[in-house]
């Protein structure tokens, strides 16, 4: 067996049985390597390599961004340490390449935090001028979910899967599965939301013990992070709030704001569930925007009459 088809379903059951990878990760890795696969026109593994791969790296920098084109290259090239790693190869070709990046800084966006008041304010009004049972359910559901995204910056896809028994309301935490199935336990630590999503809970208790889902919809089904991002963009609409508003930007409105706060940027990664301290050091450039903005309208230089 040294076709690369066969090499490759065998790694993906590799990374799903000895790894554990969770599924997006698999999904990621099967993209990445069947494109390759598709892209060169050696079909043995042997005949893979330093120079095809160099000619693969360059197509890859003229197609995608460079933060795709590192994905995909660090995908190809876990492959290759695993064809290693079982002598599957004599000679791992990556072994021969420098890969640079310049990667740009892309700043992560955030909400105002007026706007992220205007928005719950928005889902708050909905529920109290429901005209139905079903709207207003709904409408408590969408503001124990929003309020959480925000108090905890947790992921979506988190959110969406966390079990009943990981909320502890008594205690105000959560516990989270993260990436790589790490855990870690944040603290909820408004009163406001533990009481929405105290509320929440005794409204959706039936649907809650039906799929063991914390958030779920009325049918007793999970919610879907489709389904959070529908609502997100509904109540941007009833807000008439012009910003674009994503799941992940109260993630990022949560670390930045912590970060002005003056909170430990080593506190922020341990809830934010970061693996490494560079992940999170992204947001002091936020913070360092901040300060400029500071700066510029607020020193009392800008007043002098020189």
């Amino acid at each position: 067996m040294n076709s690369m088809p066969s090499y490759i379903s065998d790694y993906l059951e590799y990374c799903r049985t000895q790894k554990r990878l969770d599924e997006k990760t698999l999904k990621a890795y099967r993209i990445d390597l069947r494109q390759f696969l598709q892209q060169v026109t050696e079909s043995e593994i042997t005949a893979v390599t330093s120079g095809v791969l160099e000619d693969y790296i360059a197509r890859l920098h003229t197609q995608y961004k460079p933060r795709t084109a590192k994905r995909k290259i660090a995908s190809l090239k876990a492959f290759f340490r695993y064809l290693e790693y079982r002598e599957y190869i004599d000679y791992n070709p990556f072994n021969k390449i420098q890969i640079r990046f310049r990667e740009p800084v892309i700043l992560p966006k955030t909400i105002p935090l007026r706007t992220v008041e205007t928005f719950l304010s928005a889902i708050y009004k909905q529920h109290q001028c429901a005209g139905t049972v079903y709207q207003r359910r709904n409408a408590l559901r969408d503001a124990a979910v929003a309020e959480l995204l925000f108090a905890t910056g947790i992921r979506i896809s988190e959110l969406c899967a966390l079990k009943d028994n990981d909320v502890n309301l008594y205690d105000g935490t959560i516990l989270i599965y993260g990436k790589g199935d790490k855990e870690r336990r944040i603290q909820i630590g408004s009163k406001p939301v533990i009481d929405i999503l105290e509320t929440y809970r005794d409204n959706f208790c039936a649907e809650i013990d039906a799929c063991n889902h914390f958030f779920t919809n009325q049918s007793g089904s999970a919610l879907s992070d489709q389904a959070v991002r529908r609502m997100i963009n509904k109540y941007t609409s009833l807000a008439s709030i012009e910003q674009h508003i994503t799941p992940h930007m109260f993630r990022h409105t949560f670390a930045t704001s912590l970060l002005e706060a003056d909170v430990d940027i080593r506190f922020i990664q341990e809830m934010l569930g970061h693996s490494s301290i560079n992940v999170t050091e992204i947001y002091t450039h936020v913070a360092v925007a901040k300060q400029r903005e500071i700066l510029v309208t607020k020193h009392p230089r800008k007043d002098f009459r020189i």
